[in-house]
């Protein structure tokens, strides 16, 4: 696995109303087939210090869909690494109808199924000492992969035939990816995030990465919070697919998007305005997600 890319293109979208508005999505899900995105630049410099440190086993956090904890089984195999994942929720240790966890498992991947409560707790002295007791040494990468290095990973997204946009935008999860982006914008360029879950913690947790002051969140579409969807949001989802034939993630990239053409239709840009959205990849999700959606009698997203 070579963490040395180019960068990726940017794909226009042909909107679908008048409009003098451009907008082009950065197609960041293609730098990899299982560690795609986001996820790809938030590793890069993680595994690279775990290397250099020595250390070969690698633990980190996440939940029943994540994409970080399949991105981190893969890559971990393919490098060299034991992965360690601390998985939230007691009740997904059976993982018959868990795509996501099945594939970290075939990976390698060992599971530690926590409950909810316990897993608030996860960067707590206390915590990390007991996984440290029980799995030994390890690299320790935060839930979603955000920190100092994922930051500067994801500071790379940006090249330099991206200055040409005023306005780039980027689904927000844990806030890693959209401080690598505001870094590394222009001063010319205004950087909005689409938060995925609900809370106002979210500009703390950017501002502790974040030098600059070119951005702000559009908290209004989040669908409810994180991983919470409706037919609406998957009939988008589909739509969009058919006429772009770019297909969009349902927990970040596909809220959105959805976002940025509600603002579009509703004159929130200035005139003439040039946008860059990130593709932050997330497609494997999907499985689970459509799992959840037949059990709801919902649309499922077209693969």
């Amino acid at each position: 696995m070579n963490f040395n890319v180019a960068h990726t293109e940017n794909q226009e979208v042909k909107l679908p109303f008048k409009t003098n508005i451009t907008l082009k999505v950065k197609r960041e899900d293609t730098l990899h087939a299982f560690v795609s995105g986001n996820k790809f630049r938030k590793l890069k410099y993680n595994f690279l210090k775990a290397k250099t440190e020595g250390l070969s086993a690698i633990l980190t956090f996440g939940g029943a869909f994540s994409n970080h904890i399949a991105a981190v089984a893969y890559a971990g195999r393919v490098l060299g690494f034991k992965t360690i994942g601390v998985i939230r929720g007691e009740e997904l240790e059976h993982l018959a109808l868990n795509s996501t966890l099945q594939f970290a498992k075939q990976q390698g991947m060992e599971f530690k199924f926590v409950s909810r409560n316990v897993y608030r707790e996860k960067e707590s002295t206390l915590f990390l000492s007991a996984l440290a007791a029980e799995f030994g040494e390890f690299y320790l990468v935060p839930e979603g992969g955000t920190n100092a290095l994922a930051v500067k990973g994801c500071e790379e997204i940006l090249s330099k035939t991206d200055v040409d946009f005023d306005v780039l935008c980027c689904a927000v999860g844990t806030g890693g990816t959209i401080s690598g982006i505001i870094n590394s914008a222009m001063p010319h360029q205004q950087v909005l995030g689409f938060p995925a879950l609900k809370g106002s913690f979210l500009h703390e947790d950017i501002s502790k990465f974040a030098v600059k002051s070119n951005w702000k969140l559009i908290d209004a579409y989040h669908f409810g919070g994180y991983a919470k969807i409706n037919a609406e949001l998957v009939h988008f989802i589909n739509t969009f697919k058919n006429t772009q034939h770019i297909l969009l993630d349902p927990v970040y990239t596909g809220k959105m998007l959805y976002g940025i053409f509600d603002l579009i239709k509703n004159g929130f840009f200035p005139e003439h305005s040039k946008i860059l959205a990130m593709h932050t990849g997330g497609l494997q999700g999907i499985a689970g997600m459509n799992a959840v959606l037949k059990k709801k009698k919902l649309p499922t997203i077209e693969m």
